[in-house]
C-alpha cells in the first residue's frame, strides 16, 4: 500500500510566529519543513523601503518561491509543515498592495494569472493552521526579532493585513482548519501553551495519518 505524504502549513501575519511553530511542529512530529525565504529574498528590504516600486517584483518572487515549494511537497515522500501559503500571496498581500496603490491594475491583473495557472496545479494543504494574532502581539514580536527592513513598516499596512487575513478564513475551504489564538497562547516562551498546541494538532491530524 502507497504511503500518501501529508501536506501541513501554518498561515498567519507578519509577526504571528509561522516561523518558530513550524520549527517547533517539525520537531514533535519528525516532518520536514519549508521555511519562507525572507532571509535570501533579494527585494525585501528594497520593498520595505520602497513599496511602489518594488511591490510587484517581491510578489512575484514570493509565488515562485512558493509554487516551487508545493510541487517538492507534492513530489516527495515526507510529510512537510510549510512556513506561509502560496493562497496567503494571492489572496493577502498582492491584492492589499493593489488596494493601498502599490500595485497598478495591470500588474495585479498579471499577478492573478499567473498564480490562478499555478494553483490549479498544486494540491492545498491537508491541514492549515492559522496563528491569529492582533496589532499589539505582531509588533512586539516583529520588534522583538529586530530585523532592519521591517522597521519601516506601518501600522496601517498591518492592520490591513489583519484584516484581510480574516476575511480569507472566514471563506476557507480548501481542506481543514486550525486557528490558534496567538495573543493568548505563548507556544514561543510557555512550554505548556506549546503542549497545548500540539495536543490541537494531534486531535486534528487524527484520520489523516
Amino acid at each position: 500500500m502507497s504511503f500518501k505524504p501529508k501536506y501541513i502549513a501554518v498561515a498567519g501575519n507578519i509577526g504571528a510566529g509561522k516561523t518558530t511553530l513550524s520549527t517547533q511542529l517539525a520537531k514533535y512530529f519528525n516532518w520536514h519543513v519549508h521555511y519562507e525565504d525572507a532571509d535570501d529574498n533579494p527585494y525585501l528590504a528594497d520593498f520595505y523601503n520602497d513599496m511602489k516600486r518594488w511591490a510587484f517584483n517581491l510578489q512575484i518572487y514570493f509565488l515562485n518561491s512558493r509554487y516551487k515549494q508545493v510541487l517538492k511537497i507534492i513530489e516527495g515522500e515526507n510529510t512537510v509543515i510549510q512556513d506561509r501559503t502560496i493562497y496567503e500571496d494571492a489572496h493577502i498581500f498582492a491584492p492589499n498592495l493593489h488596494e493601498m496603490g502599490l500595485m497598478s491594475t495591470r500588474d495585479f491583473g498579471n499577478y492573478l494569472d499567473l498564480f490562478n495557472t499555478m494553483a490549479s496545479q498544486i494540491s492545498a494543504p491537508d491541514l492549515l493552521i492559522y496563528l491569529r494574532a492582533n496589532i499589539q502581539t505582531l509588533v512586539s514580536r516583529i520588534h522583538e526579532r529586530g530585523r532592519d527592513y521591517e522597521g519601516n513598516m506601518s501600522l496601517d499596512y498591518l492592520k490591513k493585513l489583519n484584516q484581510r487575513y480574516e476575511e480569507w478564513i472566514t471563506g476557507y475551504a480548501h481542506g481543514r482548519l486550525l486557528i490558534i489564538n496567538a495573543d493568548e497562547v505563548d507556544f514561543i516562551n510557555n512550554p505548556e501553551d506549546l503542549g497545548s498546541v500540539i495536543d490541537s494538532v494531534s486531535s486534528q491530524l487524527h484520520g489523516l495519518f
